[in-house]
């Protein structure tokens, strides 16, 4: 199924778990959309994949980015939402438990040339196929493949404390903010040491590594919608578009160009 909808209508418009099959697929075409699909859950675990521009989706203590050519898994039953770039084209994959052997965690796969197009295909079906078929044999072989999709690391670790929360939406709303810890340390009446450690303690991971993280899910966000490295430089506050080039190069082992050549 083929819907032009802005995606927070997506939750009142269709229910997964209304259909008793062991996978059903949901392609949309997003609109100019300016708001983030509500935080909602369903039975059926939800493969995100992005055919094009970017979607991230929000889960409990973290935030995942899907650039083309992957997809984030988010297991039944946990809370999650979604945002996506204007004009992005998605595809929405609904597994029942049990249906095949995904990971138990919220994570970002991989996807083949042939699982795309077996998930492509199958959301030009009808959400009730029937249980005995083309379609439920191409099920079955869409399934066994994804049990063998290699994981990657694309997210950020999110905290639930309040302060912490403070700091990320700032830092997510703008995130050319230069600001220090020790200058975060002060606007959130914290010493530099307490706030140090209780970003670690958080999030796994010291500030300076988690703001490297969030410019990289900004910047594969900005880069998937076709915004130029200069200008996602830029926007990220680097000083140097080699800078951004080198940032982006240490943690995904090539540089945007690479990177996006070798998802094509």
């Amino acid at each position: 199924m083929t819907r032009h909808t802005p995606l927070a209508r997506l939750v009142s418009d269709f229910d997964p778990d209304a259909f008793d099959r062991p996978a059903i697929a949901l392609r949309l075409d997003v609109e100019h959309n300016g708001v983030e699909q509500p935080v909602h859950r369903h039975r059926k675990g939800q493969l995100v994949l992005a055919l094009s521009g970017g979607v991230t989706c929000t889960v409990p203590k973290a935030m995942w980015m899907v650039p083309p050519h992957h997809a984030v898994w988010i297991p039944g039953g946990m809370p999650h939402s979604n945002r996506a770039t204007d004009n992005a084209r998605i595809v929405f994959l609904f597994i029942a438990p049990d249906a095949a052997q995904m990971p138990g965690d919220c994570c970002t796969l991989a996807i083949s040339p042939l699982v795309r197009e077996l998930i492509q295909h199958l959301a030009g079906q009808p959400a009730a196929y029937p249980l005995q078929g083309p379609t439920a044999r191409l099920v079955a072989v869409l399934l066994e493949q994804l049990a063998g999709a290699c994981v990657e690391r694309l997210y950020l670790p999110i905290s639930e404390h309040p302060k912490l929360r403070r700091m990320a939406a700032v830092l997510v709303a703008d995130p050319a903010n230069r600001r220090t810890l020790a200058q975060w340390a002060q606007a959130l009446a914290m010493s530099d040491r307490t706030l140090a450690r209780l970003v670690v303690r958080e999030t796994g991971l010291t500030f300076g590594r988690w703001r490297q993280q969030l410019h990289l899910i900004v910047a594969l966000r900005q880069l998937a919608a076709g915004t130029s490295v200069q200008q996602v430089a830029g926007n990220l506050g680097y000083d140097s578009v080699t800078a951004f080039i080198t940032m982006f190069k240490k943690a995904l082992g090539h540089s945007p160009t690479q990177y996006f050549a070798a998802l094509r």
